[in-house]
């Protein structure tokens, strides 16, 4: 016995594994997979449970997915504050933005565009532009993003979600009272039997009971376990991101805006990719501008009100913070760009994905080259 465990130390303590284990470039990709893994547990569990107790599938969509396609870059962003790195903090919210709409949603227009239901979307995007405008007015007038700010940002996110569960709850109502009134007559005229009718209507339970039939406590498990592997994940993406930036002289805001952004953005590629392989590629439509609105009230929310932080300012352009000249407006140039048109013709044309795509090209290509030369 002793043998085995000396032996089974010298193996743990090996410095050719210590050194590949501590790779910060492994490490940095291993949180990458526990973010998107623990992500996707979280919203299953999330689901399976609002299921379990009958809640409406679209207050489950409107509400549980957008939080938990958002909870990476919660998490990244609380942790990169809560270090005091407020460049990861900062960047992050808006490098997900920029990577949910310019590259993510952009590809899925590109490739096949789709009508959009422009009144889902109203809310999100009113919300979004007021939380905008808060985020705007502090960055270029106080450029202090003190606690009452991050209050007031999450206080934003509270009430969306309210209206939000309210609307979604008076649409069910709704949908379900025209359903009843238009079956009414239907059997009348075509005469048909009672039990006909309950065989009809025997088909959705079936597909719920299907969709539920998970245990309690293995739902339990799996939000349980997706908000831990969440929190490892970020954590050591935070960390290593911290460390490459470092040995390459790069920025954090950078790091955030790119790579970090990329990475915590992952569960909304997933979504989109899989709307668009089964041919419903407006589906994402309303997650992407929730998780933006999202990381405006909520990731942002919750970094500034943990340790608020001044602009940071780790590049300029034309002796100007580059932030104000170039990530901001880029945030609400893509988001104009995306949602503008879609509210006035109610569907998505080929030409936003592609004036989204150049725009994620360019912007990429700033901050490669402000890391490089700035």
């Amino acid at each position: 016995m002793i043998a085995f465990l000396k032996i089974s130390w010298d193996w743990i303590s090996n410095p050719t594994l210590l050194k590949i284990v501590s790779n910060p470039y492994l490490l940095f990709v291993v949180g990458l997979i526990l973010l998107i893994k623990g992500g996707d547990w979280f919203v299953d569990g999330a689901s399976g449970i609002a299921q379990k107790f009958h809640v409406p599938e679209i207050l489950i969509g409107a509400t549980v997915v957008s939080i938990g396609t958002t909870l990476p870059e919660v998490m990244v962003s609380a942790g990169a504050a809560f270090r005091g790195n407020s460049g990861i903090a900062y960047g992050n919210a808006l490098g997900s933005i920029v990577c949910n709409t310019a590259l993510i949603a952009a590809l899925t227009i590109a490739i096949r565009p789709s009508k959009a239901d422009r009144k889902p979307l109203i809310l999100p995007v009113t919300f979004f532009f007021l939380a905008a405008a808060v985020y705007v007015g502090v960055a270029y007038v106080t450029k202090d993003f003190n606690r009452g700010v991050g209050i007031l940002l999450l206080a934003m996110f509270v009430v969306y979600m309210v209206l939000t569960v309210r609307q979604a709850i008076r649409g069910n109502r709704a949908t379900a009272s025209t359903e009843n009134a238009a079956d009414k007559p239907a059997e009348a005229s075509a005469g048909e039997p009672a039990e006909a009718s309950e065989e009809k209507t025997a088909e959705p339970e079936k597909s719920e009971e299907t969709s539920g039939s998970r245990a309690l406590w293995f739902l339990l498990f799996l939000l349980v376990l997706g908000a831990a592997l969440i929190a490892v994940g970020a954590d050591l993406l935070v960390d290593n991101a911290e460390i490459i930036a470092s040995r390459f002289g790069v920025p954090d805001s950078v790091i955030a805006l790119t790579v970090v952004a990329l990475g915590t953005s992952l569960p909304e590629l997933v979504t989109a990719i899989t709307s668009l392989v089964k041919g419903h590629s407006s589906l994402s439509l309303g997650n992407i501008i929730g998780a933006n609105l999202f990381n405006l009230v909520l990731v942002s929310g919750a970094a500034i009100t943990i340790r608020p932080f001044g602009l940071p300012c780790e590049k300029s352009l034309f002796g100007i913070n580059s932030s104000l000249l170039v990530d901001i407006p880029v945030v609400l140039l893509v988001m104009i760009i995306l949602t503008v048109p879609t509210l006035r013709r109610g569907k998505l044309v080929r030409a936003q994905g592609v004036a989204l795509l150049a725009t994620y090209a360019a912007f990429i290509g700033f901050q490669i080259f402000s890391a490089l030369c700035l």
